[in-house]
């Protein structure tokens, strides 16, 4: 384990990062001496500094991957709708390093939650598209049930005077006509009270959109990175349950041997046993949170069905934070788009309200109607005589009119609505406060935290070099005879412990810098330089290198604690 580059980090943050409660412990001044009145700074209000409809500004962020670069195209997500059916489909055969870029470029290219914020840009789009076609006239065109038509018709006559229970044919008369009608009618809003309100508030939907695929891509890169350390320190977990192991079956070799040699007890040898069980354990539960950690990512990234990712890099230190918590705050309130989502939604809740107003407004609209129809044929044809369809009647007709429709009473309906969207306006304002205030403590939280876990970087860096001196102290006095097994076995625990807890610094230290550069929109991180590592593999002691045998898997029936005689589980 290689610690000069963790400390350099670490010496690093201290001196870049103030002491968050140096004012605190300052000497309070003196009230004798005359000091200088300080006016507090006003601080502006939102709508000065935004303007009351922000727009997105995608500038801000480095926009996201679109396409995979040629290593990484076998790890195209598979098609959305794509369902296994067999166990050969889901069947692991690949297991794919990857290091925290590739996963970010394969996360904003593959993740579809990402994909349906981006659909959802396109929608708010279109509704904007939408509304805005109100400026526009509308044409209908409209013709009868059949275009051409063709009308049979038979009429009777009664006449009164005429003799005998049946009339005469030229009582009955036809008629067949082939005709065509069309109609164009056009109507213009002229005066719509609700038109640019409604135009209004489609754009801050949209602007809203814009600003919600942002916070999604800043979302994700952070879930990406914190899901990535989290896998490495499920493998730093399995890295040392194996030297723990490993080093248990050192001590239980030592026990044994001196307990053939007659110069230990069975005691010691159970206690070698016990440790050697705990420390596979250890190893049994690092296994499955690893296996679970990469399942997580693969789910994350979207790959395909046949692929786990596994982390190509080592839990190391990312960087270190370069601006001050002060600098962070400003920074947040200026990049968040939380706080930009909040005053569109005040525009949204104002348009709204004077929609809901101009119901009760006067309309005024021009209206345009064209038919035109023409058929051939006669109508009232005796039956004695043939139809003529070389006849024909032909017509058109034009109106142009306005139309003025003015709803004078609704029962306060509309009113109602408009205070309804102004109060809505007014809880936007009260969220604002409740965001901008939540915003700073994230940021506060993460500042704190990181410089928590920078501390407890150094500490436990001296933990495990003090844990792995005494352990090695320990395994000496042991095999000279002057302590017994139960030193050992406590000093082997102690290092375990310090390991976990140093892997365990060192993940939580790079979650709460993507955590910085995500609530901030930062990107001000002094990276630390890689280590310089041999091109050949250091030979270690050859006591502590030994293979670990794999242990079968047992049914818990067959595994389960039995009491001394026998009969039934062992009761606590």
């Amino acid at each position: 384990m290689v610690l000069v580059p963790v400390l350099q980090g670490v010496s690093r943050a201290q001196d870049a990062s103030p002491p968050p409660a140096a004012d605190q412990s300052s000497p309070a001044p003196d009230q004798s001496a005359p000091t200088p009145s300080a006016s507090p700074v006003p601080i502006p209000l939102a709508p000065e500094v935004k303007g009351n409809r922000p727009k997105s500004d995608p500038t801000v962020l480095p926009p996201a991957a679109t396409q995979l670069e040629p290593d990484l195209q076998p790890l195209a997500s598979p098609p959305s709708l794509a369902l296994p059916t067999r166990p050969a489909q889901v069947k692991i055969q690949q297991l794919r390093p990857l290091g925290l870029r590739d996963v970010e470029t394969l996360a904003e290219t593959n993740n579809p939650s990402l994909k349906a914020v981006a659909s959802q840009v396109d929608q708010a789009k279109s509704n904007l598209r939408a509304q805005i076609s109100a400026w526009y006239p509308n044409i209908n065109l409209s013709t009868g049930s059949t275009f051409p038509a063709l009308t049979n018709n038979y009429r009777f006559r009664f006449n009164p005077d005429a003799t005998g229970p049946f009339t005469t044919q030229e009582s009955l008369t036809r008629g067949q006509t082939l005709g065509a009608a069309m109609n164009i009618g056009i109507n213009w809003d002229l005066i719509n009270p609700q038109r640019v309100p409604q135009i209004s508030a489609a754009r801050d939907q949209f602007e809203q959109a814009q600003n919600q695929y942002l916070i999604a891509l800043r979302d994700l890169r952070l879930q990406a990175a914190q899901v990535y350390f989290t896998l490495q320190f499920a493998d730093e977990g399995v890295r040392i349950g194996q030297e723990s192991v490993r080093a248990s079956l050192v001590s239980l070799k030592d026990a044994r041997a001196r307990f053939q040699a007659g110069v230990s007890t069975k005691l010691e040898v159970l206690q070698a046993e016990t440790q050697l069980a705990r420390d596979q354990q250890l190893l049994t539960n690092a296994l499955a949170e690893q296996s679970v950690a990469r399942r997580s990512l693969a789910s994350l990234l979207d790959l395909p069905q046949n692929v786990t990712p596994t982390a190509k890099e080592p839990a190391r230190v990312v960087g270190t934070w370069m601006p001050t918590l002060q600098e962070s705050i400003v920074a947040a309130y200026a990049f968040r788009e939380e706080l930009d989502q909040v005053i569109l939604q005040i525009s949204i809740a104002n348009s709204t309200a004077n929609a809901a107003i101009g119901a009760v407004q006067p309309f005024l609209s021009i209206v345009n109607t064209f038919g035109w129809d023409r058929s051939n044929g006669q109508t009232g044809v005796p039956f004695d005589r043939p139809i003529n369809m070389g006849a024909y009647t032909y017509g058109f007709d034009n109106s142009v009119g306005l139309n003025l429709r003015w709803n004078l009473f609704d029962g306060g309906r509309a009113a109602a609505q408009y205070r309804q969207q102004k109060q809505a306006a007014e809880e936007q304002r009260f969220n604002f406060a409740d965001r901008r205030d939540r915003i700073r403590l994230e940021v506060e939280t993460s500042f704190y935290l990181l410089l928590q876990n920078n501390r407890d970087i150094t500490t436990t860096s001296r933990a495990v070099i003090s844990s792995r001196e005494a352990l090695r102290l320990a395994r000496l006095r042991f095999q000279a005879g002057v302590t017994t097994q139960r030193e050992v076995v406590d000093s082997q625990r102690d290092l375990t412990q310090a390991e976990v807890s140093y892997a365990r610094a060192v993940t939580d230290y790079n979650r709460r810098l993507a955590e910085l550069r995500r609530r901030t929109g930062l990107d001000q991180v002094a990276f630390c330089q890689p280590p310089s590592l041999p091109s050949s593999k250091p030979s270690g002691d050859p006591t502590t290198q030994i293979p670990i045998e794999p242990q079968p898997l047992l049914p818990a029936c067959q595994s389960e604690v039995r009491s001394p005689d026998g009969r039934g589980p062992l009761s606590p």
